[in-house]
Order: C-alpha cells, then sequence, then structure tokens
C-alpha cells in the first residue's frame, strides 16, 4: 500500500500536535532504535522520530531505514530532522485514511 498525497496530508495534520517518541543515537539506526519504534507503533498508528545533528544519518535517510525494517510502515512526513511514521493497527485501523 503507497500513502496518497491526500493520505499524507491528513497524517501530518493529525501529527502537528504530537511530541517524538524516539531518537536516534549517535550510533544511526540501531536494533534498539528499531525495536523501540517498532514497540511504540504497537501502542499508536502515528508517531514522530527525531533524528539531532548528531546523527550520522539524514532524516530522509533513517526513515528510509526504519520502513525497511518496520514491515508495513510507511513514511508521512520528513521535515527538517523529524519523521513522521505511519503504521496501521492490523486488526482494526484507528486512523480512518481519506480515500
Amino acid at each position: 500500500m503507497n500513502l496518497s498525497s491526500k493520505q499524507r496530508a491528513y497524517l501530518r495534520s493529525l501529527a502537528h500536535s504530537l511530541k517524538p517518541v524516539a531518537q536516534v543515537g549517535a550510533e544511526g539506526v540501531t536494533d534498539g532504535l528499531v525495536e523501540s519504534v517498532r514497540e511504540a507503533l504497537n501502542t499508536r498508528e502515528l508517531l514522530k522520530v527525531k533524528v539531532p545533528e548528531s546523527a550520522p544519518e539524514d532524516a530522509r535517510g533513517v526513515a528510509d531505514e526504519l520502513v525497511r525494517r518496520l514491515p508495513g510502515a510507511h513514511v508521512a512526513q520528513v521535515i527538517g530532522r523529524t519523521i513522521v511514521l505511519y503504521r496501521p493497527f492490523p486488526d482494526e485501523p484507528g486512523i480512518r485514511l481519506p480515500s
């Protein structure tokens, strides 16, 4: 499933007030970070990840790596050093995306 621009815009509007739940460390995308984001996506469908300047990769690279390692996850937005990830709950999604 690919997100349309309308769906990404909707997710961005929902994510506006969210605080980051994970931060990339100086080692970059580690197994610990991936597990932390995976656990967070088990309890919420939409979350933010912060990428500090000290991270070895840029935000786009981190987002691509997280999506690659987290099946079903999508990048809703990368703005500055903040990533917004979306992964619908498998049984009953709480966020209804516009068609």
